[in-house]
């Protein structure tokens, strides 16, 4: 069924996609192989030389860590940041018991935990905030998107203003414009301005898919929320992540980023385990009490490609691993409780 009356901020409508309530969940896994993701091999790199000049600690994200800022945004993000860095970093006090409720509810939907910081430029984390073509709440939803994503909106109760449903009915937007673009630069400028807009730009640029060279073509505020969104990203977290580049550029994480941050002897203490279904990282993180913070280092975005390609090469420290493989049944079956409990959520 086409999207129909959705517009964010923008009075752009959306068409195109597909939205997808009812997803095939495969539940399988395979065997244990010691080395084999061969990351050991590569190389170490320090992404973020060149780039102390903006910022002097960076710290420890929940993507892929350390992606490089694309040359044709540092203008624009560099002055971006002077404006909002003192404020966002007050922010980051206050907001912590939102940011961490989103951490929570993303991560539910597999959606990168950073994504939050969209509602930051979105409303400045505001429940009440309302644009000029009548988005309002956290996620700036405007009422036909809303309707459509599981959100009443009724007078006395709209439920646009509810952070913690409307987190879970922006999940579900982020995952349907993710599965039609598959580049989170992408998804941020459909979410602004529309997949119209978006696919337009695409057509205009001779097919091309990446933000950095159909930008031009999109409105101005939609190439803007992009490069805003990576500013942001880079006060809160000190460098950029998964959300942050192209699927392209992701590739390049995924080949020389991710987990070659790991030294030789984790791992040389860890196992790798290959896995199948719609596991949760959260649930991981329950049965096997790791930390976030080390399950994210040794599986960089983990949440996102199990949500859209129902696979994994699972890494932990061997004890950890021992208690996932006992206890992968019951993991299994309490991620699948929560996926299903959150796309109910959002026929009701």
């Amino acid at each position: 069924m086409a999207f129909l009356g959705f517009s964010i901020v923008q009075a752009s409508r959306a068409t195109g996609i597909q939205q997808t309530l009812y997803r095939k969940i495969v539940i399988a896994d395979t065997s244990i192989n010691k080395d084999s993701l061969g990351l050991d091999k590569l190389a170490v790199n320090d992404p973020k030389q060149g780039f102390k000049n903006l910022f002097t600690t960076a710290v420890t994200g929940d993507g892929l860590n350390g992606a490089r800022l694309n040359p044709m945004g540092v203008t624009f993000i560099q002055n971006y940041i002077g404006r909002n860095k003192k404020g966002f970093m007050t922010m980051k006090g206050w907001a912590k018991p939102y940011f961490d409720m989103m951490d929570e509810v993303l991560s539910q939907h597999g959606i990168p935990k950073e994504m939050k910081y969209l509602a930051v430029i979105e409303s400045g984390l505001k429940f009440n905030a309302i644009s000029w073509a009548g988005a309002c709440g956290p996620w700036a939803f405007m009422p036909a998107a809303a309707q459509q994503y599981g959100l009443s909106i009724r007078r006395g109760n709209d439920e646009r203003l509810d952070y913690v449903k409307s987190t879970h009915a922006a999940a579900r937007l982020l995952t349907d414009l993710y599965q039609k673009y598959g580049d989170w630069l992408l998804v941020l400028a459909a979410y602004n301005g529309g997949p119209g807009n978006v696919d337009k730009a695409i057509r205009k640029s001779g097919g091309s898919k990446d933000f950095w060279t159909l930008q031009y073509n999109l409105p101005v505020e939609s190439m803007n929320h992009v490069k805003k969104f990576i500013g942001t990203h880079y006060i809160f977290e000190g460098e950029g992540g998964i959300t942050t580049v192209t699927k392209s550029e992701m590739k390049d994480l995924l080949v020389n980023g991710g987990s070659a941050a790991l030294k030789e002897d984790e791992m040389n203490s860890s196992f790798a385990y290959n896995i199948t279904g719609r596991f949760n990282s959260a649930v991981i993180l329950k049965y096997t009490e790791l930390d976030r913070a080390t399950f994210d280092r040794y599986n960089p975005g983990f949440d996102n490609k199990i949500a859209i390609e129902g696979k994994y090469q699972l890494r932990l420290p061997t004890q950890k691993m021992n208690l996932f493989v006992a206890k992968r049944y019951e993991i299994l079956d309490e991620s699948l409780q929560i996926l299903l409990k959150s796309s109910n959520s959002g026929t009701n």
